[in-house]
């Protein structure tokens, strides 16, 4: 007779299943002790074009430039003229005083939604500032650092943050998801790692066409798990796609902390072996490495010696956005006890050291760039901020998405112009074109 279920197995031994559980929560003792910092330095930089079996090693440490004593050391040192070191600092400042003026406007009612990136500006800043002005970006939410390194006007993001009738995006888009065809950085989507396999597919194009652009895409750690970051490993692996996958691991997406991502069993740069492609695992924090990393991965990718994951160790120093409260799910002392420090910090203080920078000149910097947001923010206001009904006009829902506009879409366009007459017959009429053509 076959065994009841309930007797099968009576005598092994129990299976548990663990849940992951970060080191510290609210209220907590932070410990960072064990935390494995690499020597600054000490990290061999392989042939751009090597086999991808030869960054194993840069899969599990850390590549690191700058060391405790702030100066550069080692192989990875990009050794920057101090002109791109002071531009460099200066759009890491940018995009802290943008981050600090949106965040406030957020809280004044004037937006919606804002997402900062304290903390991991180099990943952002100095990676893009190693590509070609038009490598193609296919970034993640939290990269308004490559625009504002890239030239993009402050006061077209404000525009878009605010969705006011400035707004190139008409108001489309949830704010902080810009998009400029000029500054080739394509649209951001809400929905997670929807642009790895985005970013591989324009690559292969590339390619295809014999051109010289590469693509380089950015995502969070936990969209590591969606499974459209796997096919963009697939597919750039197998076609040896001249991409960068960017990894930036902040260790926190929204409450949850990396190991729900799979951090705990090995890094996430780690996964770039399963599928052959190089990797590389970066101190995210230090500009330098970020620099130097990004120019490596470059300059294989144009080789044709194929993809590169990079992970950009960092750390987010806030919350997740203006809709997050961190100490909800987190001590209030990692911040501070971060051991890779901060980016900008850290970048300051090697200048300093090299004599090409000082206290005073970082506190002007950071002055006039307060300013120029400002001026920006100002400006933008201009066009309206939200509930202040400066926005696109009505008809603008149907523009965009059809060569040709669907006759069911005429209709409805047709429909909500008589409908506007009848609620507000004494409103003054709209220009012959407000609702498009519904003829």
């Amino acid at each position: 007779m076959a065994e009841k279920a309930s007797e099968k197995g009576a005598n092994r031994p129990a299976l548990s299943l663990h849940v992951p559980e970060p080191k510290s929560r609210p209220g907590e003792a932070v410990d960072f002790a064990d935390f494995p910092v690499s020597v600054a330095g000490a990290q061999p930089r392989p042939d751009e074009t090597c086999e991808a079996i030869a960054t194993s090693d840069l899969c599990y440490d850390l590549v690191r430039v700058l060391g405790d004593d702030d100066a550069a050391h080692g192989p990875w040192d990009p050794k920057l003229s101090s002109d791109t070191l002071r531009q460099m600092l200066r759009h890491m400042a940018m995009v802290r005083a943008f981050d600090e003026r949106m965040f406030r406007g957020q809280r004044q009612g004037k937006t919606s939604f804002y997402m900062k990136c304290t903390g991991e500006e180099a990943t952002s800043v100095a990676a893009s500032m190693a590509l070609a002005s038009d490598d193609m970006i296919f970034p993640s939410y939290r990269q308004q650092g490559i625009l504002i390194a890239r030239g993009y006007p402050l006061t077209e993001m404000i525009n878009q943050i605010y969705s006011n009738k400035a707004d190139k995006l008409k108001g489309r888009q949830l704010p902080i998801m810009y998009s400029s065809r000029e500054h080739s950085f394509f649209s951001i989507s809400g929905n997670l790692a929807t642009q790895t396999p985005q970013a591989v597919g324009w690559a292969m194009a590339s390619a295809i066409k014999g051109d010289s652009r590469i693509a380089a895409t950015w995502v969070g750690e936990g969209s590591t798990a969606e499974g459209d970051f796997h096919s963009a490993c697939t597919f750039a692996a197998v076609y040896n796609a001249p991409v960068i996958l960017n990894v930036v691991n902040n260790q926190w997406a929204i409450s949850s902390f990396s190991g729900f991502a799979g951090a705990e069993r090995t890094t996430f740069a780690a996964r770039a072996l399963g599928y052959g492609i190089a990797g590389l695992r970066v101190d995210g924090n230090d500009a330098l490495a970020c620099y130097a990393a990004q120019q490596w991965a470059a300059n294989r990718a144009r080789a044709n010696a194929g993809p590169t994951l990079i992970e950009f160790f960092t750390y987010r120093a806030e919350g997740h956005s203006t809709s997050d409260d961190p100490s909800g799910y987190r001590s209030a002392q990692e911040r501070e006890e971060w051991p890779l420090g901060d980016p900008v910090m850290r970048l300051k203080k090697h200048m300093i050291g090299l004599g090409e920078w000082d206290e005073e000149r970082q506190e002007a910097m950071d002055a006039d760039c307060a300013t120029l947001v400002k001026l920006a923010t100002k400006d933008a206001e201009k066009n309206g901020i939200l509930g202040h009904g400066l926005h696109h006009p009505f008809r603008t829902m149907f523009e965009d998405v059809f060569e040709e506009l669907p006759w069911h879409l005429q209709e409805q366009a047709e429909q909500a112009r008589r409908e506007r007459e009848i609620k507000w017959p004494d409103a003054p009429p709209y220009d012959a074109d407000e609702f498009g053509d519904a003829s």
